[in-house]
C-alpha cells in the first residue's frame, strides 16, 4: 500500500459519513485458506454478500462449513497459519482490506465492528473485574477517560439488563446468562455499527437462551444496530434473522430473505436442514442428511453437496454458480432456468 493510498484510506475512513442507499457491509469474492502440515484448508471460497444498515443476517450451516472463518476474516481476527486471504470487504464504502493491521485495529475493530463470542467464561479474564474488561475498548482507543468509560459501562449494563454493582465483580461471580450479557455490553460500549454474534447462546440453558435472544432483539430495535449471527441452531437463527446465508463446504449455497428461507428453502441442503427441525404443529419425523461433509483439504469437483443430495442429476458433476430466484440466490443447477 503506497503512502498516498494510506493517507487516502485514512481520510475516507469515517463510516459515520455514509452515502444514502449504500450497504453497510459488502463482501466480494472472499477467500480464506489455512496452511497445515496436511495441506491447505479451503475454509472460505468465493463468498460475496451485502448487508444493509439495521438488518440481521444469520449465517447457518453444519460445523466446519466456514461460517466462523468467514466472520473472523471480516473482523481480521486470524491465526498465524493463514495461507490465502483475498477479496474485498467494504464497511460503509471503505475497503477495509486496504488498511494495515494497525489501521484496522485503530479505526475499525470494536469502534465500528465488534464481536460477541461464544462461551463467555472462556473470553473473560478470570482475575480482572468485569467492569475493567468492559471499559477496555474505550481506554485502548482513547475514546474516554477511565471515569467517563466507567459511566459508559454503567449505561450499557442498564441496556443489557445487568445491575451496576456487577461491574465490581469477577467473572466467576456471575451466572452464565449474566456473563453473556457482560460480553454483549463489552461489544456495545464503543458504539459500533455492526456486531457479530458468534453462537451467543450455545453454552446456556433454554430459558437463559430465550432471555438473551429477547435482550438482543430489544437492543437491535432500540439502537438500530446491524447484526451478523453465526449459528447452527435453526430455531435460534429464526429469532433474529432478516436474511439467511446458508453455507456448505466453504461456499454460499443460498442467500434468501428469512421469510422465504424458513418457509420454502431453495437449495436441497437448506431443505434438509429445515426438515431436520422438529415441528410442534405437524406429526412428522425430523429428517436427516446422509453421509459426511467433504474434506476442505480437497473439496470435490462439481457441486460440493452432490454426494449427499437427494436431488442429484448429471449436471451436478459441474460446479454451479449462484442463480437468482427473484431477489434470492441459490447455488444449484435445478434453478438454471428459473
Amino acid at each position: 500500500m503506497t503512502k498516498d493510498s494510506t493517507a487516502n484510506a485514512t481520510a475516507t475512513s469515517t463510516p459515520d459519513a455514509v452515502a444514502a442507499n449504500r450497504p453497510l457491509l459488502k463482501v466480494e469474492d472472499l477467500h480464506l485458506y489455512f496452511g497445515t502440515s496436511f495441506g491447505q484448508v479451503r475454509a472460505v471460497e468465493g463468498v460475496s454478500f451485502e448487508l444493509a444498515p439495521g438488518r440481521s443476517l444469520a449465517i447457518i450451516g453444519e460445523s466446519g462449513c466456514g461460517k466462523t472463518s468467514l466472520t473472523r476474516g471480516i473482523l481480521r481476527l486470524l491465526p498465524q497459519n493463514v495461507s490465502k486471504f483475498t477479496g474485498r470487504v467494504y464497511l460503509n464504502g471503505l475497503d477495509v482490506m486496504q488498511l494495515s493491521d494497525e489501521q484496522f485495529r485503530k479505526q475499525i475493530r470494536w469502534i465500528n465492528m465488534s464481536l460477541v463470542p461464544q462461551a463467555a467464561l472462556n473470553s473473560l479474564n478470570p482475575v480482572v473485574k468485569v467492569g475493567q474488561q468492559v471499559i477496555e475498548p474505550l481506554l485502548i482507543h482513547d475514546q474516554a477517560t477511565k471515569e467517563e468509560a466507567m459511566e459508559r459501562a454503567k449505561e450499557v449494563f442498564r441496556i443489557v439488563g445487568i445491575p451496576e454493582a456487577f461491574l465490581d465483580r469477577y467473572p466467576f461471580e456471575l451466572s452464565g446468562g449474566m456473563r453473556q450479557r457482560a460480553i454483549i455490553a463489552m461489544a456495545l460500549v464503543a458504539n459500533p455499527v455492526l456486531i457479530v454474534l458468534d453462537e451467543p447462546t450455545s453454552a446456556l440453558d433454554v430459558l437463559t437462551q430465550a432471555n438473551i435472544m429477547n435482550a438482543l432483539k430489544k437492543i437491535k430495535q432500540d439502537l438500530q444496530l446491524t447484526y451478523i449471527l453465526i449459528t447452527h441452531d435453526i430455531a435460534i437463527s429464526s429469532e433474529l434473522a432478516d436474511e439467511v446465508l446458508c453455507m456448505y463446504a466453504g461456499q454460499v449455497v443460498e442467500h434468501s430473505s428469512a421469510y422465504r428461507f424458513y418457509r420454502e428453502p431453495l437449495h436441497p441442503y437448506a431443505q434438509k436442514l429445515m426438515a431436520s427441525v422438529p415441528s410442534l404443529r405437524e406429526e412428522k419425523q425430523p429428517d436427516f442428511i446422509t453421509g459426511q461433509p467433504p474434506s476442505l483439504f480437497n473439496p470435490p469437483k462439481g457441486c460440493r453437496f452432490a454426494e449427499r443430495c437427494h436431488k442429484r442429476f448429471e449436471r451436478c458433476d459441474e460446479e454451479p454458480p449462484l442463480f437468482a430466484v427473484g431477489e434470492d440466490l441459490v447455488r444449484c443447477w435445478l434453478y438454471e432456468r428459473s
